[in-house]
C-alpha cells in the first residue's frame, strides 16, 4: 500500500470520526429525554437563556454539516467545517459565560480548534468552487434562462 493511499484513508477516517460525532451532538439535541451527556438539551438551552426549540436549529446544523463532512469534495468538506465554526464559537463562547463543567468547557474548544483546521485544509482555491455561479453561462448549461434574457 502506498504511503499516499494510506494518507487518504487517514483523512477519510477522520472526516468520518468527525461526523459520526456531530451527527452523534445532532442526534442529541433532537432526543426529547435525558442523554447520555446529562439533563435534555430543551432544559440546557432554557438553562442558558435559550429558547428550548433552538436545540433543533443547532442540532439541524450539526447534521447538514456532519454531512458535509463526510462527502469526499473538499468544497463540501470546507462547507461542513465552515458551518460548525460558527456553532462550536456560540457553544464556546455560551459555555464560557455559564461556567460549564471541565469537559464541556474543553470539549467545544478543542472541537472548535480541530474545524478551524478542517476548514483550512480544505480551504477552497476559487469561491465559485464552493458555491456555483447562478449566471448565464451556468444557466445555459442547465437549459435555463439568467434574470436578463427575458
Amino acid at each position: 500500500m502506498s504511503q499516499r493511499l494510506r494518507s487518504e484513508r487517514v483523512h477519510t477516517g477522520l472526516y468520518w470520526f468527525l461526523g459520526f460525532e456531530f451527527f452523534v451532538g445532532f442526534a442529541t439535541k433532537f432526543w426529547p429525554g435525558s442523554t447520555f451527556f446529562g439533563p435534555a438539551y430543551s432544559e440546557k438551552f432554557a438553562e442558558w437563556g435559550f429558547h428550548p426549540n433552538m436545540r433543533f436549529v443547532v442540532g439541524g446544523l450539526e447534521l447538514i454539516a456532519a454531512v458535509l463532512l463526510v462527502l469526499p469534495r473538499r468544497e463540501s468538506r470546507f462547507l461542513g467545517a465552515a458551518m460548525l465554526v460558527l456553532v462550536l464559537t456560540g457553544a464556546v463562547t455560551t459555555h464560557l459565560i455559564d461556567d460549564a463543567p471541565f469537559w464541556q468547557g474543553t470539549s467545544a474548544p478543542i472541537h472548535l480548534v480541530i474545524m478551524i483546521v478542517v476548514a483550512l485544509a480544505n480551504w477552497p482555491a476559487d469561491w465559485r468552487d464552493v458555491v456555483p455561479p447562478w449566471g448565464s453561462s451556468a444557466l445555459a448549461a442547465r437549459g435555463g434562462m439568467a434574470l436578463g434574457d427575458r
